[in-house]
């Protein structure tokens, strides 16, 4: 063959082969493109729009099923590709109690279940001590520790993760005011109700408000060295309506005094100019802080308190001071208010609405979960549960008024002696014991044990190896 010719065939070919490469790379690039937007081709051949699910369990290993199907074959924990709308989410695992829920996938993004949780048809049970004479318990943030009260000043410090339960007594003899030294008492009596505790994020300290016949007295109780505990109003010597922890050691407190807001300093034993006055709800994150206030033409605002102690007013001219609460979920932050039975959830950054919904009642609390994917509002037995996943707000109730959060995502009532738990928001409702008291509060300890109290004892059941 003429050289030249097969010169040119094979520069022919070279051109049809790099045309044919960079065709298939355009081709793989749009089709990973669409696949990223959510488009997918279903089992007859049509392009639809889908969305992704995730969704894991404790235990792990549940078989998921998917519209009363199961032929995917996968377990928690996972993903799949489903279509857009509504589907039936069903885990079933040998041994255990089941779980469903229905969920709408929007077409192009991810749909996260992390919170299922499937407790043994059969559990182990002890019970591992007396509790008979505690009148209030609190568990910390990672539930591994317990603060125990009782009417003497002997309280204990108690650690439920591991297999042999831990106590450590905690002398508050000289921490609180209303201390009487009754005959018969070691080292006397404890003569005040507690009616709020909250503990710091590291679970080494316990901000509480007592309540005697005649005066409130706010306290920083250290568990883990109890003479290093603070007696905020006697120190100060100051009546403070409302005080909390601000940064993870408790060394920074928000206080409202005289209806304005001032920042406390534990160690330099400090208290701030007035931050915002008239304050008439707040809450933090961290640094950043959000209230309602009441300005000086008697109109309502909502702001926020920047780095420099300035405040930047986000809502003006309203009629209410809503309650407020700031929280983060994924990356972004959230600010929500409670005007009346009205809730929204605002995006921080740029104050654009996310989730707006009237409710069928006026909530009395506003809380964000620890995680920030919960938000609840209270008012007796009406629960209202913002889902910032699910973008959704559900109504529901208790079967009593003796109920608390029994992990980061699960709700019990003690009614009529019976244990139930809930989800979040109500659903998936199951009986777990019978004989129950409300000496202790119900929790999930190291993800392995249930505990609860019965009979004036505290009882513990394995839910997980």
């Amino acid at each position: 063959m003429d050289p030249e010719k097969r010169a040119r065939r094979q520069s022919l070919r070279i051109i049809v082969s790099e045309c044919f490469m960079v065709l298939t790379v355009i081709v793989t690039v749009a089709i990973l493109a669409l696949v990223v937007s959510g488009y997918w081709v279903g089992s007859d051949f049509k392009v639809e729009r889908q969305g992704m699910l995730q969704i894991s369990s404790l235990p792990t290993g549940a078989d998921v099923i998917v519209d009363n199907e199961s032929a995917w074959n996968q377990r928690t924990n996972t993903s799949k590709v489903l279509s857009s709308g509504e589907h039936t989410i069903e885990l079933k695992k040998e041994g255990y109690d089941s779980w469903s829920r229905t969920i709408n996938i929007a077409e192009g993004l991810l749909y996260r279940v992390h919170y299922p949780r499937l407790f043994p048809l059969e559990r182990q049970k002890e019970s591992v001590m007396s509790v008979g004479d505690t009148n209030f318990a609190i568990v910390s943030p990672n539930r591994e520790y317990a603060l125990t009260a009782n009417n003497t000043t002997s309280w204990e410090l108690l650690k439920l993760t591991d297999d042999e339960i831990a106590s450590t007594d905690i002398d508050v003899s000289t921490v609180f005011s209303y201390i009487s030294l009754a005959p018969g008492a070691e080292k006397g009596l404890f003569m005040a109700k507690i009616i709020s505790a909250e503990w710091d994020y590291n679970n080494e300290h316990v901000l509480m408000q007592v309540q005697s016949d005649t005066a409130k007295e706010w306290v920083v109780l250290n568990v883990k060295n109890p003479k290093e505990s603070v007696n905020l109003t006697r120190d100060f010597n100051a009546d403070f309506s409302n005080i909390k922890i601000q940064d993870q050691s408790a060394n920074t407190l928000l206080a409202v005094l005289d209806g304005n807001l001032h920042k406390i300093s534990l160690p330099s034993k400090q208290v701030s100019a007035v931050l915002v006055k008239n304050v008439k709800s707040f809450d933090y994150l961290g640094p950043d802080v959000v209230f309602s206030a009441q300005d000086d033409a008697n109109t309502f605002y909502v702001g926020e308190l920047m780095s420099d102690n300035k405040i930047n007013k986000i809502f003006s001219e309203l009629e209410k001071a809503p309650k407020v609460s700031v929280s983060r979920f994924y990356d972004e932050k959230y600010i929500t208010t409670l005007d009346a039975n009205v809730v929204t959830v605002y995006n921080k950054k740029d104050h654009s609405e996310y989730i707006k919904k009237e409710l069928g009642f006026a909530p009395e609390t506003l809380k964000v979960g620890h995680e920030g994917e919960f938000i609840t509002m209270t008012a007796g037995l009406q629960i209202a549960t913002v889902d910032m996943e699910a973008k959704e707000v559900r109504e529901w109730s208790p079967e009593s008024n003796y109920y608390g959060w029994l992990d980061s995502d699960m709700l019990y009532s003690i009614n009529d002696g019976e244990l139930i738990v809930y989800d979040f928001d109500g659903l998936n409702r199951r009986v777990l014991a019978k004989n129950v008291s409300s000496h202790f509060p119900v929790t999930i300890a190291g993800e392995k044990w249930l505990y609860y109290a019965s009979d004036d004892n505290l009882i513990r059941e394995k839910i997980n190896d």
